[in-house]
């Protein structure tokens, strides 16, 4: 099914397009499937959150997570079906157990410390797909970061629970995909951009 949808979508825009090149056409295959994992692997999370009774939840922390994940990128699993399987653990993993257990004052300080240190020290993560190569566009994605992991520290701070645990999660959940962690878990190399530099 995705093979199909891939072939149909370039074909339609190649078809309807002058001067595409091979390194447009790869750029293109690529966005695309890209666009079809993700709303799969969504539609998938959503039925199975849907089934342990917090959708509402679920997106809310989909929504905070993919805001701060776009300066901060972050680590990509290989295959879409480890995707799934990591993002599923993850996303729902994390959202019953924060929504299940009583969010202390302590309990915020330690992990949005240990949160805001992994954005201070990692943010952006690139992955060997996407080298961060540019030194100024890499400062301005830091900068970026930085500043909204903040603004995210004074609504977990400001704000009660539920939504200063929406904030928590979905900042938890980005510090620990730019973090080391991952890409030493899953055997990918980190900090692609110094190989190329």
């Amino acid at each position: 099914m995705k093979q199909a949808f891939l072939n149909y979508s370039v074909s339609f825009i190649l078809n309807n397009q002058d001067k595409y090149s091979e390194k447009d056409k790869d750029k293109l295959l690529y966005g695309l499937e890209g666009i079809y994992l993700t709303i799969t692997k969504t539609v998938i999370l959503l039925f199975i959150s849907l089934l342990m009774g917090f959708t509402k939840e679920f997106l809310i922390c989909l929504i905070l997570f993919n805001i701060i994940r776009y300066p901060a990128f972050g680590f990509h699993a290989d295959s879409s079906q480890k995707c799934l399987i990591l993002s599923g653990a993850v996303f729902l993993g994390f959202t019953y157990l924060f929504l299940h257990i009583p969010i202390t004052i302590f309990l915020k300080i330690s992990l949005y410390s240990i949160i805001f240190l992994i954005f201070l020290f990692c943010a952006p993560a690139d992955t060997p797909k996407r080298p961060l190569t540019n030194r100024k566009k890499r400062h301005l994605r830091k900068l970026a970061s930085v500043i909204l992991i903040s603004i995210y520290g004074i609504i977990i701070f400001v704000f009660d629970a539920p939504v200063s645990t929406y904030f928590l999660i979905a900042a938890l959940i980005e510090a620990i995909f730019i973090s080391p962690i991952p890409y030493w878990v899953f055997k990918q190399p980190y900090q692609n951009y110094k190989k190329l530099v």
